[in-house]
């Protein structure tokens, strides 16, 4: 199992590739959206990176699920419901959903996954 730092370090290069960032810029705290410009065909290319990087397998919605996003169970008037806040939550144990929780609208979701959130996602997936 590599380390916090092996992690960070790959997870860093994978997004300084598929996104054309410094390497200053990726920090942990960095939004993947908001502070790294990610667009959503930029995750592809971050997952396929991140699959290489680690010889894993990301399935489709395991990174970022979409699916609970769009179903009506889940979301009404373009928010998230408490359903829908439990269901990502056991989707997602490796992101920190606090201020997803506090203002739910769907496309701040994006907006707010980070750095450290792909990190503990990677450190997730090597040791399931």
């Amino acid at each position: 199992m590599p380390t916090e730092d092996e992690i960070f370090d790959k997870v860093r290069e994978a997004l300084v590739d598929a996104l054309g960032v410094e390497d200053d810029e990726v920090v942990a705290t960095a939004t993947l959206q908001g502070d790294l410009d990610a667009e959503s065909i930029d995750f592809l290319d971050i997952v396929f990176r991140l699959e290489k990087s680690f010889d894993i397998k990301i399935e489709r919605g395991e990174l970022f699920p979409e699916d609970i996003l769009t179903d009506t169970e889940f979301v009404q008037d373009g928010k998230v419901n408490e359903a829908g806040i439990a269901k990502l939550r056991e989707r997602m144990p490796f992101a920190d959903l606090t201020k997803f929780e506090a203002e739910p609208i769907v496309q701040n979701l994006g907006q707010q996954l980070t750095v450290k959130d792909m990190c503990n996602f990677v450190a997730h997936k090597l040791a399931a």
